[in-house]
C-alpha cells in the first residue's frame, strides 16, 4: 500500500522531465537541413512495425478516478524489437508492461502499486511494403500482475492487426487486437476485451510533429453502458538526439467522451512519454553516414590548414 503522496512523487518527476525536455528543444535553434537518414527516422518512428528497435516509457495519468479527485498511474514500458525471419518477412515483438498505482476507492489515502498484466504481441509484416504497410500475429493478456487489483488474473489470446499509410508528411492508420481468455482461476471473471489505437502524424519539419492516438476500449462482458472507454484529444512531439542517443519525446491529453461508470474511469488522461530509438542502418546506409562523416573530417583538416589571417 502507498499513500497518495507517494504516489504524486512517482508520477511528477517523470512529467517535469519530460516538460524540461520539450522546454529546451523548443529553445534550439532547427538544422539547417535534415538528411535522408533523419527524415526515415521520423516516418519510422510513427510506424509500429518499421525496421526500428524501440524502447518506450509512456505514462498515462488518469485524474479524478474516484470521487475526491484522486489519480491513477500507470507506466508502461513498451519495447518493440524487430526480427528478420526471412528475406520477404519481419516478425515484430511488442510487449507492453505496465506499472500501476491503483488509489484505493473505498478510503482517500491509500492505493496499491506493482505490476500489471504484460501484453505481448507478434506482427508477422512483410520485409518490403507496398503503400499499405502491416502486419497480423497473435496478441496475448499474461496475469503478471502483483495484485489482484491490478490486474485480470487469466491468460487470454486473439488476433492482433496494424496497418497504416505515410502519404507525404502523413503517417494514418491503426494497431487493435481482441482477447479472450482461455485459462485462470475460475474465481475471475472472463475475459473478453478489445484495444483499439488509431493514430494520424502529421510532420511539421525539422523533428517536430502534431499527432492524435487515442487508444479505444471495449469490456464486451460488461453491462451496457460500461462497455466502452471512447478518447479524443492530440498532443505534440519531436524527435531529436539527446547526444549521439535519437529519442522522441510527446504529450498527449484526451478527454473520455464515453466511459464506464463501473468501475470508475478518468474524465480525462494526460500522456508523456520518451523512447529510446535505436534505428537498424542497412549496408547502403552505414556507406553513406560514413562517406558523409569522412567528408566533415576532410573539410575540419582543410579549414585547419588554412593560414591564420
Amino acid at each position: 500500500m502507498f499513500r497518495s503522496a507517494r504516489h504524486a512523487r512517482f508520477g511528477i518527476p517523470l512529467l517535469t522531465m519530460l516538460l524540461f525536455a520539450l522546454t529546451a528543444l523548443a529553445q534550439q535553434k532547427p538544422p539547417a537541413d535534415e538528411d535522408e537518414h533523419s527524415q526515415k527516422l521520423q516516418k519510422d518512428v510513427q510506424n509500429p512495425v518499421a525496421n526500428l528497435i524501440s524502447v518506450p516509457f509512456q505514462n498515462n495519468m488518469n485524474p479524478n478516478i474516484t470521487a475526491d479527485g484522486r489519480i491513477q498511474n500507470v507506466l508502461n514500458i513498451q519495447p518493440v524489437i524487430p526480427v528478420s525471419i526471412s528475406k520477404d518477412w519481419n516478425l515484430i515483438l511488442r510487449i507492453i508492461t505496465p506499472l500501476i498505482y491503483q488509489p484505493d476507492l473505498r478510503q482517500n489515502d491509500r492505493g496499491t502499486f506493482g505490476l500489471g498484466d504484460m501484453n505481448p504481441t507478434f506482427f508477422f509484416s512483410p520485409s518490403k511494403p507496398g503503400k499499405l504497410i502491416w502486419g497480423a500475429g497473435p496478441a496475448f493478456a499474461l496475469p503478471t500482475a502483483t495484485s489482484q487489483l491490478l490486474g485480470q488474473g487469466k491468460t487470454s489470446l486473439g488476433p492482433g492487426v496494424v496497418a497504416l499509410v505515410q502519404p507525404g508528411p502523413w503517417t494514418i492508420g491503426a494497431v487493435t487486437s481482441n482477447v479472450w481468455s482461455v485459462a485462470g482461476p475460475s474465481g475471475r471473471p472472463d475475459v473478453n476485451q478489445m484495444s483499439l489505437q488509431y493514430f494520424f502524424v502529421y510532420q511539421l519539419g525539422h523533428g517536430w510533429y502534431m499527432n492524435s492516438g487515442p487508444i479505444l476500449t471495449a469490456n464486451w462482458n460488461a453491462a451496457p453502458g460500461d462497455k466502452w472507454v471512447v478518447p479524443f484529444g492530440g498532443g505534440l512531439g519531436r524527435v531529436f538526439k539527446l547526444g549521439f542517443q535519437p529519442v522522441n519525446a510527446e504529450i498527449n491529453i484526451y478527454g473520455n467522451a464515453v466511459r464506464p461508470n463501473n468501475p470508475p474511469s478518468a474524465p480525462w488522461q494526460f500522456r508523456f512519454q520518451m523512447t529510446l530509438l535505436y534505428p537498424q542502418l542497412s549496408k547502403a546506409d552505414e556507406k553513406k553516414m560514413l562517406e558523409k562523416k569522412l567528408k566533415q573530417l576532410d573539410e575540419e583538416q582543410q579549414q585547419g590548414k588554412q593560414p591564420k589571417k
